[in-house]
């Protein structure tokens, strides 16, 4: 592997940027489903892979596009159904991000499932909250899913696209 190359070069940050991604979306913190795009961007503007590369970049932003609108529309509508409020979510979030820096990466999933259950307790009492606090969880784990299959799938589509050039 020659690193002087800049397609050589550009093909491996764009997979590295593309691996962080994928660690991304399991990790709240980092950005995941952008960089997976970005990297095929990389990829694509800076790569040697011909005229290809225009090709998988569409996919991968119709995928990365799609991706995030369902991860929004679907767990969202689900919760709607399921009668939990926003601001159950957002004190969930709130507690999270608190929790997060009291005790570190742990605490932010710790957190935010304190702050929903307090939350339902509060509204709907204590032997109602944790149904109420399991459906969303179910949402927010279907949103996770939804972004790691699309990240996934970007990263599936680049590869193919890097073994072809």
């Amino acid at each position: 592997m020659d690193l002087t190359d800049t397609g050589t070069t550009a093909t491996l940050i764009a997979g590295i940027v593309i691996v962080v991604g994928i660690l991304g979306v399991v990790i709240p913190v980092i950005p995941g489903l952008i960089l997976c795009w970005l990297g095929v961007l990389v990829w694509a503007l800076l790569g040697d892979a011909g005229g290809a590369k225009w090709l998988i970049l569409g996919l991968s932003t119709g995928i990365a596009l799609a991706g995030t609108l369902i991860k929004y529309l679907w767990p969202g509508k689900r919760l709607k159904d399921s009668g939990v409020p926003t601001w159950s979510l957002v004190l969930g979030g709130i507690l999270g991000v608190i929790g997060f820096f009291v005790v570190p990466v742990v605490g932010l999933v710790l957190g935010f499932v304190l702050g929903i259950w307090l939350a339902e307790r509060a509204r709907l009492g204590p032997g109602r909250a944790w149904p109420s606090t399991r459906h969303a969880l179910g949402a927010i784990g279907l949103s996770l899913a939804i972004e790691l299959a699309a990240a996934l799938a970007i990263a599936v589509i680049w590869l193919v696209g890097v073994l072809n050039a």
